[in-house]
């Protein structure tokens, strides 16, 4: 079974072949080859360092708040 994470690209490279992404505060560079059309503000899903998908910002919001209650539900607050 493979995890895809949301993610929200703050700057894209000048090589247009990487971004940065922010992860909830945590921000990695990812290769964005394969959905070379987003922008800075958009929200991407990410697996293995790829860009996968461009995700709207609802379903994005929806996906990362649902991540948030199962680490709850498995590890207690972690604030």
């Amino acid at each position: 079974m493979c995890l895809a994470v949301p993610g929200r690209i703050i700057k894209i490279e000048n090589d247009s072949k990487h971004a940065i992404v922010d992860f909830g505060g945590s921000r990695r560079k990812v290769n964005i080859m394969l959905i070379p059309e987003v922008k800075v503000g958009d929200y991407v899903l990410v697996h293995a360092g790829f860009a996968i998908q461009k995700l709207r910002a609802k379903d994005a919001e929806e996906i990362i708040e649902d991540l948030k209650r199962i680490m709850h539900a498995f590890l207690g607050d972690v604030s």
